[in-house]
């Protein structure tokens, strides 16, 4: 594997990751290991012996603020390759915005984790951590994107406009999603404050939102089958199809989560199938950029 390609392809692994370890430290009741911030615990940045909160809770809680710092070392290696490699290319500038704003995301996340930290896991705090890493990863993707020389498709309005669509309902799907786990009863610590919404109706509410993103999704396969020529039905095909596929599966474990009583496996799964569900809309919204490079 080239330079370029770890660094970025780094990136964008520990961007989704950071969405799986804060995951894993709700499900495990986590959330205040670490009960101060910027320390772990009052007089030390890291967890120490016979700490109230429990050895286990502690590190996993550091251990997810670690990947924060290990993002932030990748950002700032793709940044100083940008600028030392590729200053000549038409795309410089924007590269270089893409990678300070990964430089920027760090900074909002580590805004927000000593917020939600100090507010007790407010579900508000924990909802914005989650959302905010979206557009990280996104933004993670189209580096990888361009300094890798990904395709990028002309196709037809129609085309465009409905991938478009599909990208937008798969960022809300996701942020209703945030809504749903902030009813729920994983917030990573017992004492946490919950969203003052009615859990079944805010879960149906996501349910429906799926159920419309996968039917646009089938509407966007046909418009490429209808009207694309065969290049973009075989190449942008594919990516739409397996779009599509991940959606099935997320959409599958949601709802056999709610009726098992969301157990933390499958809510871990779930929150993974996110990461993923998002990363294939991106690549789509990528693909049919008319951007050039």
């Amino acid at each position: 594997m080239s330079l370029p390609a770890f660094i970025f392809t780094a990136l964008l692994i520990f961007q989704a990751g950071l969405v799986v370890t804060g995951g894993a430290v709700r499900l495990t009741g986590s959330g205040l290991g670490c009960p101060t911030w910027p320390e772990c615990t009052d007089g030390s940045i890291k967890p120490i012996v016979r700490q109230a909160e429990g050895q286990l809770h502690a590190w996993i809680e550091f251990g997810n603020r670690l990947i924060a710092w290990l993002i932030l070392i990748l950002a700032l290696a793709a940044l100083i390759y940008i600028v030392k490699k590729l200053k000549n290319r038409k795309d410089y500038k924007r590269l270089r915005a893409l990678a300070l704003l990964q430089i920027a995301g760090f900074a909002g996340q580590v805004v927000l984790g000593g917020i939600t930290v100090l507010t007790k896991l407010n579900p508000i705090s924990v909802s914005a951590h989650f959302v905010l890493t979206l557009p990280l990863i996104a933004g993670a993707l189209a580096l990888r994107h361009r300094i890798l020389d990904k395709p990028v498709l002309s196709v037809k309005p129609t085309t465009l406009t409905v991938s478009k669509i599909v990208v937008a309902l798969t960022f809300i799907v996701l942020v209703i999603g945030t809504v749903v786990t902030g009813t729920g009863p994983h917030a990573g610590d017992v004492d946490a404050v919950r969203y003052k919404l009615d859990e079944r109706f805010i879960s149906w509410l996501h349910a429906d939102a799926v159920i419309l993103l996968i039917g646009l999704t089938l509407a966007l396969i046909f418009v490429i089958r209808a009207a694309e020529e065969e290049l973009v039905k075989k190449y942008l095909g594919k990516l739409v199809l397996i779009f599509l596929l991940v959606s099935l599966s997320q959409g599958a474990i949601g709802y056999i989560q709610y009726f098992t009583g969301l157990p933390e496996l499958l809510v871990g799964a779930h929150l993974l199938g996110a990461t993923l569900v998002w990363i294939s809309a991106w690549r789509i919204k990528l693909t049919v950029s008319n951007n050039s490079k």
